[in-house]
């Protein structure tokens, strides 16, 4: 019963978040660069930080952080059953 429950609650936060954008400002040079870069901890603090209850370890990065200014394709794995996709769009800061 409790993988069930479980599950459930992992397909109602994929609802909403599936699709969703995410925008992270970072520190980036004139050529488009991140001077740092967007790790899985910096979406999941902003994630949560905008309601949705995501721990860093749910972010799959497959190409590791992100070190360019634009927007970015990031799974977030909410359960071995129930992946979703959403848009990380990195803006720099000057």
């Amino acid at each position: 019963k409790q993988q069930a429950a479980l599950l459930d609650a992992a397909q109602k936060r994929a609802e909403k978040l599936a699709g969703y954008l995410v925008q992270v400002t970072q520190k980036a040079g004139v050529d488009g660069r991140l001077f740092g870069s967007v790790t899985n901890f910096d979406i999941a603090e902003t994630l949560t930080a905008q309601g949705f209850e995501v721990a860093k370890s749910e972010v799959r990065m497959p190409n590791g952080p992100l070190k360019t200014i634009g927007d970015h394709p990031v799974s977030i794995a909410l359960h071995h059953d129930v992946v979703v996709d959403i848009t990380v769009s990195v803006l720099g800061e000057s």
